[in-house]
Formats: structure tokens, C-alpha cells, sequence
């Protein structure tokens, strides 16, 4: 533990409030589209990290995890509905969430993100266990897209607000800046 990191002491930091910047601008943005903006603010909160980097790696497994799921859980569902048109919960579901979570690992990592398997899983499963059959399609279809959102949100926070930017501009107003 550094000296700044004193667990008895209460601490607001850059990327805390750079996280709270990125959530409430896409929350803001959906309002006038009247668009639940949840899983864009979830997608602005994983996908901020302490750096450019970071928010690359953070929000690429968010992002890319959601997809992964997302599609591999549509295209299980779609052959799940053929045998059970009403949807419902039959021993078939458990032989294709099987088959979805190996093809998910396998996605993931040949496309070297296997920090996708967990978000994608989370997909994966709402999508086999959650979802009417009605909106299964447009449900993944909107989780990528918000998610998608929330993450450019996140990585336009940290692309603007660069600590050294920020730390520069607290050396102009003489502000001290030791801790963010």
C-alpha cells in the first residue's frame, strides 16, 4: 500500500471523478432520446481506467465480452427456439449454455481478449436464461450498442482529461494536486 492509500482515509481521486464525468454525460445524452441509459453507464464505468490504456483494456473486455456473448447467445437461442418456440426452461438450454461458454472462451481468446470471457458470460446467460423470445434479438442487439456507447464515452473522458493535463492545469490555479 502507498502513503496515499491510507484505508481509514476517505479519497476522491482523478479517475473517480473522471468515472463520474463519463457516466452522467451518457446518461445525459440518452435523456433527450428517451433511452434507458443503464448499460451505457455501465459500459462508461468499466470502460474507465487510470489511462488510455487501462480504459483500452477495461472497456475492450466490457465491449467485446458483450458481443462475444451477445452474438454466440443469439445464435444458441435462435437454434433453441426452433425446438421450444414458447421459450421456457428444458434440458436443451443447459447442452447449449455448454456449448456457449466453450465457444465464448475460444472466441475470446483467439481474438487475444480474455478479459471478454466474463462480461460475455454474464451475456451469455441472460440471454439463455432471461430473455423472452420475443426480444432476445433486439435485447443483445441494444445491450452491444449501449455498451459500445458508454465505453467512447469513457475512453473521450480520459482522452481529454489525461492526468497530466489535469495536474498542468492545477499548477496554473495553484491548486494542490498530490493525491488525485
Amino acid at each position: 500500500m502507498s502513503i496515499n492509500q491510507n484505508p481509514t482515509r476517505f479519497h476522491i481521486g482523478m479517475r473517480n471523478i473522471k468515472t463520474a464525468i463519463a457516466a452522467t454525460l451518457v446518461a445525459l445524452v440518452y435523456l433527450p432520446l428517451q433511452r434507458n441509459p443503464t448499460f451505457a453507464c455501465i459500459g462508461a464505468v468499466f470502460g474507465l481506467g487510470s489511462d488510455m490504456g487501462n480504459s483500452w483494456l477495461n472497456g475492450g473486455n466490457r465491449l467485446f465480452g458483450t458481443i462475444f456473448g451477445g452474438l454466440i447467445g443469439m445464435a444458441l437461442f435462435s437454434i433453441y427456439v426452433q425446438f421450444y418456440p414458447e421459450g421456457g426452461f428444458h434440458p436443451l438450454i443447459l447442452v447449449l449454455l455448454f456449448i456457449g461458454v466453450l465457444l465464448l472462451i475460444l472466441v475470446s481468446l483467439l481474438c487475444k481478449w480474455p478479459g471478454a470471457i466474463q462480461p460475455g458470460g454474464v451475456m451469455l446467460c441472460i440471454l439463455l436464461f432471461n430473455q423472452p423470445v420475443a426480444t432476445y434479438v433486439s435485447y443483445s442487439l441494444n445491450r452491444i450498442f449501449d455498451t459500445g456507447i458508454g465505453v467512447l464515452f469513457a475512453m473521450g473522458v480520459n482522452l481529454l482529461l489525461p492526468r497530466e493535463r489535469v495536474v498542468r492545469w492545477m499548477d496554473r490555479l495553484h491548486m494542490p494536486h498530490r493525491d488525485i
